[in-house]
């Protein structure tokens, strides 16, 4: 396995559409997986989609540490997707910070659905159905955006919200949200 480079805004990786993955369960799918898990540990994130990593394929990778849920304590374990789908479950939407592996440095305001249906196919060609919300769904979505080439920007509906992450204290007021802020991916 290695540390895959990951794509910064600009490069044309992230600004397109990926191609679905033909057969979910070929060696170099669970290489790329496994290159991209190691990436993640490396980078200290919470998910990764195969365009951050160059390979413009419909695989996302994620996961929720223990307590970074604000609705319940539960621990999502590491995931990964192959040519999902996402379905909202509500209008209901929130505004939240987020930041990306392939944004460094900065944090902005982005609103998402908050329950959501997502499906996918593992590793192993099994299907993959699960309902999410809070933080779960706010990673799934954004993760999946990157496979339509969209970055977190693009979502934000007021772009004064977007700020270099050490100035973010200035604007909450607090350090505490800072210290709650981790990468998306």
């Amino acid at each position: 396995m290695a540390i895959l480079k990951i794509a910064k805004m600009g490069h044309p990786v992230l600004r397109y559409s990926a191609e679905a993955v033909e057969d979910p369960t070929a060696p170099e799918i669970r290489g790329l997986v496994g290159d991209m898990m190691e990436t993640l540990v490396d980078a200290d994130g919470a998910g990764l989609a195969a365009p951050q990593v160059h390979v413009p394929l419909r695989v996302v990778i994620f996961q929720v540490p223990k307590g970074r849920e604000t609705d319940n304590d539960d621990e999502i374990p590491l995931t990964v997707l192959v040519n999902p789908i996402i379905t909202p479950t509500s209008d209901e939407q929130d505004e939240d910070w987020e930041a990306c592996l392939s944004v460094p440095g900065l944090t902005g305001l982005v609103p998402r659905w908050t329950s959501i249906q997502y499906s996918g196919v593992t590793l192993d060609g099994e299907k993959i159905e699960q309902a999410a919300e809070g933080f779960h769904a706010r990673v799934v979505q954004h993760e999946c955006d990157h496979l339509d080439g969209i970055l977190y920007p693009a979502r934000m509906s007021d772009l004064s919200t977007l700020m270099f992450r050490e100035e973010l204290r200035h604007y909450v007021g607090s350090a505490d949200d800072e210290d709650r802020e981790r990468d998306t991916a």
